[in-house]
């Protein structure tokens, strides 16, 4: 087995970095489209900042068709999008363009649902001081967020983790690209079963430091 593992050990390290490397740069670019939609979500609501009920319920049906297209038929159906984008439709930065796509909009739930959790008597107390929508946004509502915000964070790139190892089917790289390569097309089932393993501890991980970065954020806000 000792042998077996260093035999593979720098084909799945590197596995492991570009499965890292997928899911965070995904992640980075999924918030950055993601928060602003979550963002005016909340705010055209009813109830909200500035609420546009026909603004905010096609918004609200974009953000939810975007949620409910299986991962990799998005992936195979945007494949010239992909093309278009990074010149190619398989690898590792072809793969993230379709988990940006697939990311945003639970992205954009998640922030929302985020900021729903603020206290309105605080929302309230900032308007009375006189506080500009874009001030209560900034000053407000996302700092009170934060901890819930990484919380969310953490289960958006557990998400992109398994996503990632999906797209290894159609040779998006990483560790799924791994799996399917020796573990389905050379029976190699050992190969498998350690990116299992890889995979599994990198959510471990993840999971373990954000909670962390979260608790502690936490008792600074409170």
């Amino acid at each position: 087995m000792w042998e077996m593992i260093g035999r593979h050990l720098p084909m799945l390290l590197e596995g492991s970095g570009e499965t890292l490397y997928i899911t965070f740069a995904s992640a980075f670019l999924a918030y950055l489209i993601g928060v602003p939609l979550g963002i005016a979500l909340i705010v055209t609501d009813k109830g909200g900042l500035r609420p546009q009920r026909a603004f905010n319920a096609v918004l609200g049906w974009i953000v939810n068709i975007g949620r409910s297209i299986p991962f990799i038929i998005l992936m195979l159906v945007i494949s010239p999008l992909t093309r278009l984008i990074v010149g190619r439709a398989y690898g590792t930065n072809a793969t993230i363009v379709p988990l940006v796509i697939a990311a945003a909009p639970f992205v954009a739930r998640m922030v929302e649902q985020s900021l729903k959790e603020i206290d309105q008597g605080v929302v309230e107390a900032a308007r009375t001081m006189g506080a500009t929508n874009l001030e209560i946004i900034w000053k407000v509502l996302l700092p009170e967020s934060v901890p819930s915000l990484i919380r969310g964070a953490a289960v958006t790139i557990i998400t992109l983790v398994g996503y990632s190892a999906m797209a290894g089917a159609v040779g998006g790289g990483g560790l799924g690209d791994i799996a399917v390569r020796y573990g389905m097309h050379r029976y190699e089932y050992d190969v498998m079963i350690l990116t299992l393993v890889l995979i599994v501890i990198i959510v471990q991980v993840i999971q373990v430091v954000f909670d962390l970065i979260a608790k502690k954020i936490d008792k600074k806000v409170k």
